[in-house]
């Protein structure tokens, strides 16, 4: 893992990886502090790219007063791994699934960009309990289409992509900056022609978009049951405003706000980057614990663990994985998951180092 700064005045992010049920590495990023939210990727990202970003840095840097910020390059993108063909909904939701396991976060906010609709909904329908507040933006629920004209121009930008996306000329990159960013400058023009280049090859790039526009969570709207936020821009070139009306209306009880912008990416000079930062702030600030009376101290010691969560621990101090712990006592994974999170709150462990530490006091009690 790496740390990456800008200047003195920007947090700092730390870089992580870890590995999606199918092996494929994931690379992803924590920075800021306060309650949990992770972002759901959208389709172009470079976690070290995006950090000095003229289009982005003011999303991160927003995101990190508040909040501890987890975020991560999807399958074929960024810094995760390159060769990668399997870019489905099941194998993006594991992507998911992997990054908020090894981060190590038992709740938090789900903040869905652009095209991780689909798998933020699936994964908010598979975890109900992992999901605290579910945020959309510039999203939607399903990719799929039904309009011969959408084929078409799908069709073109996929022959767009195959001709021109590797070239140093960033003339035809420039299609999809244009239709993303409208009323950018230059330079934030020039930023988001190179990302293209640089966060996935040619063939990732059309092998993807072919299978997001197979994503469809739609049916899977109306069983949410978590407080949600929809945020989108009116005049979006990308996803346009009815894909939000569709997903505010399929979740019972989500409140949709309407950003005056042309872009889909709302840029930090526009007005709607201000109703962004505040509806963003006051929906979140729910997941803020109230003050409270400090309670009285109680030492952390393993007589408060239970026998079964004692065995637990001492299978994996003897090495074993979650996989082989469930198999040796015949339970599920997720129950041996669960007992160890047990554990880990007992003994006010947090992070990835819970495990270790864990083990280490058992261990020395022995």
């Amino acid at each position: 893992m790496g740390e990456v700064g800008v200047d003195a005045q920007q947090p700092r992010q730390e870089i992580r990886f870890c590995r999606a049920p199918d092996g494929v590495r994931i690379a992803y990023a924590v920075h800021g502090s306060g309650p949990p939210m992770v972002v759901d990727s959208c389709w172009l990202s470079h976690l070290q790219y995006d950090w000095q970003s003229p289009v982005w840095r003011h999303y991160l840097a927003e995101w990190g007063r508040s909040n501890t910020v987890i975020r991560f390059d999807e399958r074929g993108h960024g810094l995760s791994d390159r060769d990668v063909t399997d870019h489905s909904l099941e194998a993006r939701l594991g992507d998911l699934e992997a990054v908020v396991a090894d981060a190590g976060y038992e709740r938090f906010a789900l903040q869905a960009m652009a095209q991780g609709g689909p798998v933020a909904i699936a994964y908010a329908t598979r975890h109900p309990e992992r999901v605290s507040r579910l945020v959309f933006y510039g999203s939607y629920a399903c990719g799929v289409s039904d309009d011969p004209e959408d084929e078409q121009l799908n069709d073109t930008f996929d022959q767009l992509i195959k001709v021109g996306w590797a070239r140093p000329d960033s003339a035809f990159r420039r299609v999809f900056t244009s239709m993303m960013i409208p009323r950018a400058t230059e330079e934030q023009h020039v930023w988001l022609d190179e990302l293209q280049r640089v966060s996935t090859s040619a063939e990732t790039a059309r092998a993807s978009r072919r299978q997001r526009r197979l994503a469809d969570s739609s049916a899977l709207l109306a069983g949410l049951e978590v407080p949600t936020l929809v945020l989108h821009s009116r005049g979006d070139r990308m996803n346009p405003f009815e894909e939000a009306r569709r997903l505010t209306a399929g979740i019972a009880g989500a409140r949709l706000v309407a950003l005056e912008s042309d872009n889909h990416i709302v840029l930090e000079d526009e007005p709607a980057w201000q109703v962004y930062r505040a509806e963003l702030r006051d929906f979140l600030e729910a997941d803020v614990p109230a003050p409270r009376e400090p309670a009285p101290e109680r030492p952390q010691t393993l007589e408060q663990l239970s026998p079964r969560e004692v065995e637990i621990l001492r299978l994996a101090a003897v090495g074993m994985d979650n996989d082989d712990i469930a198999q040796t006592l015949t339970l599920s994974v997720r129950t041996v998951e669960r007992h160890l999170s047990n554990v880990y709150a007992k003994l006010d462990l947090h992070g990835k180092s819970a495990r270790t530490a864990a083990v280490a006091r058992l261990l020395t009690r022995a």
